[in-house]
């Protein structure tokens, strides 16, 4: 079992910059992909962001290409998603998930985090 918080959101206008973090329980984190994904009011949830085991490897979906970068720091079980050029359709609540190497699919997930962005 994984827990995952996650922290970071809030209230910023647009042209603006928020860090998510999300903290995960599991000493073996660095056996996870982490991702980002975010819902809006409405809408389904959509994938941002993923990073591999190790960091080496990153993946982005093409709306935050450029302005959206992941990294995750394995020594502190956290993974980051460092926001910038923020608009107003990023507006979502942003939640992190956790993927054991080989399973597939995204088994764990964290509360969501709260990101509004003023125009």
């Amino acid at each position: 079992q994984v827990q995952l918080i996650e922290s970071g959101g809030g209230l910023v206008q647009a042209g603006g910059s928020l860090r998510l973090s999300c903290a995960a329980s599991k000493r073996t984190f660095n056996s996870y992909r982490m991702g980002w994904f975010r819902q809006a009011p409405g809408k389904e949830r959509e994938f941002v962001a993923a990073v591999s085991w190790s960091g080496g490897t990153t993946y982005y979906a093409d709306s935050v290409k450029g302005r959206f970068t992941i990294s995750r720091d394995n020594a502190k079980n956290t993974v980051y998603l460092q926001m910038n050029s923020l608009r107003p359709e990023d507006t979502a609540v942003y939640f992190c998930a956790a993927e054991m190497i080989g399973a597939g699919r995204y088994e764990y997930w964290g509360q969501g985090t709260q990101v509004t962005v003023s125009s």
